[in-house]
């Protein structure tokens, strides 16, 4: 079993400019409700997997969890879906957060029901850390493998996931 821990914040930016202008997809602190967001582990496909998402004591959203290679598994993500919104003024993921040295992966939806994703991996350390992730540098995947589609466009967004 391989145990893994996440602490994060989204955000949307416009790197290009001086005066980044940022709308704030989620707002842990803030907001305080993650109900909405959902566990998916391997379980769907009858992996071992078990992982979970709640506010710690300090308003920060952690994703923990331990990921099992056994019976096909090997994956435990959140995501959080909503209804479609407009991110064409925006060109980049901001995330503000602390992980635990392990590479994960930032998956969005561009449709509701869409029948791929588009992903970009990055890695995590244990100070806490912002990366920002280009729309453009997000490829389109279904279960796993890489389409021969353009990268992702920009134009709405309807869930986020992290694996």
């Amino acid at each position: 079993m391989i145990r893994s821990a996440l602490l994060l914040a989204l955000a949307f930016s416009l790197p290009t400019s001086a005066h980044a202008e940022q709308k704030i997809l989620f707002d842990f602190k803030k907001d305080g409700d993650t109900s909405g967001w959902m566990i998916e582990d391997d379980g769907v496909m009858g992996g071992l997997s078990k992982g979970r998402f709640q506010l710690n004591n300090e308003g920060h959203a952690t994703f923990t969890g331990n990921v099992s290679l056994e019976n096909n598994g090997g994956f435990s993500s959140v995501r959080w879906n909503f209804d479609p919104i407009d991110v064409s003024p925006y060109s980049t993921f901001v995330m503000r957060l602390r992980g635990d040295g392990k590479r994960y992966r930032l998956l969005t939806e561009a449709t509701p029901g869409a029948r791929h994703y588009y992903q970009a991996e990055f890695q995590t350390g244990t100070d806490w850390q912002t990366l920002e992730i280009p729309f453009k540098d997000m490829t389109p995947h279904f279960r796993g493998d890489r389409l021969e589609k353009p990268n992702f466009p920009g134009k709405t967004m309807t869930q986020v996931r992290l694996r």
